[in-house]
């Protein structure tokens, strides 16, 4: 039996009237990627962090803790999951 490997944590900051927001939440839902999704214009402290990190706009993905990826970049964020 095949064990899988525990994914890392996914955290999908977006707003509700975002195009490639909406891309990346159904891109990780296709590829079934567990992730959370933190609507920044609800969220002050979301969107302060995102812009700490160099994130002027959305989406902004950020995997396992540390990895800030801004914007939906699937090559970057398939990288950081270790898949494909």
């Amino acid at each position: 039996m095949e064990t899988k490997k525990k994914q890392k944590s996914v955290v999908l900051f977006m707003t509700s009237s975002c195009v490639w927001c909406t891309r990346a939440k159904n891109y990780f839902r296709k590829n079934e990627i567990k992730f959370k999704a933190i609507d920044i214009s609800k969220d002050q402290k979301a969107a302060k962090d995102c812009e700490q990190h160099g994130c002027r706009g959305v989406p902004v993905v950020l995997i396992g803790g540390s990895k800030w990826i801004c914007g939906f970049d699937q090559g970057k964020i398939e990288k950081a999951l270790g898949i494909k």
